[in-house]
């Protein structure tokens, strides 16, 4: 987290300016608002998508 307001000059020279109180820089590159975090990263999975310990696939 980083307090406002705030400009990141990213690789290619691009300058990407937030006017918020308090901002946090996306680090996984999953975020839609990139350079910016918008909680991508975390991904939920379904109940029926995990598999219980002990017992394989199939």
């Amino acid at each position: 987290m980083i307090e406002g307001p705030v400009e990141v000059t990213d690789g290619d020279g691009t300058t990407h300016v937030s006017r918020r109180f308090q901002v946090a820089i996306c680090m996984c590159r999953r975020s839609s608002t990139f350079p910016w975090c918008d909680t991508s990263h975390r991904v939920r999975r379904r109940a029926s998508d995990e598999t219980p310990a002990g017992e394989e696939s199939q």
